[in-house]
């Protein structure tokens, strides 16, 4: 028996998916302004609800919204009609999914929503529905060919309200402004959340694990300081407690082949002058960004007037998950 082609299906589900998108595009229109000015006027939450694989997308489409700056929860039309209508007030907006707009789960809880004077946005494939007839906005997939070759299985209908459900949230993400920080407000968990929220300040060494010594400290002394502390490296400051150089595991072994003599030699001499610097108010992942482009290890951390506040080395990134 000759193996089945697995390949050529794949292409072709993914050139039907793709001709629904495209059916998608001219519904991109006054309507879907509407519904985005609804949502962003709403004032409470935004509740989805579909049916089957409608509900599945309509799961997605209330993570993708809630994420991105739009309060947003899945409510289960079954379970709204055995009283989780309670979860519902005058002052959210409802997003109602179904490819036939005909799903009998959720329109017989329409008339309540619409006595309580709830605004309803409605997902189908057919503007002269039910649903659509009862929406305030309706919003339309167009009609395309499943992929499936029964043409049974929700799949180009599926993809298109799910990219119909992100043009919604990214459109609104942008008219709200909402910034990177934001996002990572409702992502703390995770290395997202690390990356877009960990400051210099929650990770460098402060205090008396600071590594520094002063211009005239010689050699010996200062590689006992680099020691004590275990970050490979020591700030070396002025007579005024000011940042002028730093000294590493990597100025030593120059210090080394120069020959010099590490009992009378004092750090002004043999520190790398001028070193790269960053402020404790930036985030770690600048302090990942800096050390790879400088091809560093390790950073002094100062304030405005140059005075070593911290000290941060790529393990302590490594160890934090921010790398």
């Amino acid at each position: 028996m000759p193996a089945f082609d697995f390949i050529t299906t794949g292409q072709q589900v993914i050139a039907t998916e793709q001709a629904a998108l495209e059916t998608l595009k001219p519904f991109i229109n006054q309507n879907f302004q509407q519904a985005c000015q609804l949502i962003l006027d709403c004032t409470s939450r935004v509740v989805v609800m579909g049916m089957g694989k409608s509900g599945h997308i309509g799961n997605k489409i209330a993570a993708t919204l809630a994420s991105t700056g739009t309060p947003a929860f899945f409510v289960h039309p079954a379970e709204a009609s055995h009283g989780d209508l309670g979860m519902i007030t005058p002052q959210d907006v409802v997003i109602a999914i179904s490819n036939s707009g005909e799903a009998h789960e959720i329109l017989s809880i329409l008339p309540v929503i619409k006595r309580l004077h709830i605004k309803l946005i409605s997902i189908t494939a057919n503007g002269q529905s039910s649903m659509a007839q009862f929406a305030d906005v309706s919003l339309e997939i167009g009609k395309s060919e499943e992929a499936c070759p029964l043409g049974l299985a929700p799949t180009s209908s599926t993809t298109a309200t799910l990219v119909l459900g992100d043009a919604l949230a990214v459109a609104l993400l942008a008219a709200r402004g909402f910034t990177a920080e934001d996002f990572a407000l409702s992502h703390p968990g995770g290395a997202l959340g690390r990356k877009l929220l960990l400051r210099v300040s929650d990770l460098m060494h402060s205090g008396d694990t600071i590594p520094v010594v002063q211009e005239s400290t010689l050699i010996k002394d200062a590689l006992l300081e680099i020691s004590r502390k275990g970050l490979g490296m020591t700030a070396v400051v002025n007579a005024h407690g000011q940042l002028t150089g730093i000294y590493t595991d990597g100025d030593l072994r120059r210090t080394l082949d120069l020959e010099l003599n590490i009992r009378t030699t004092p750090m002004i001499q043999v520190m790398t002058k001028n070193p790269k610097t960053i402020r404790p108010q930036l985030l770690a992942a600048e302090a990942v960004a800096l050390m790879e482009e400088k091809k560093i290890n390790g950073v002094i951390v100062v304030d405005e007037h140059l005075h070593p506040v911290g000290a941060l080395n790529m393990h302590d990134l490594l160890k934090a998950g921010v790398v």
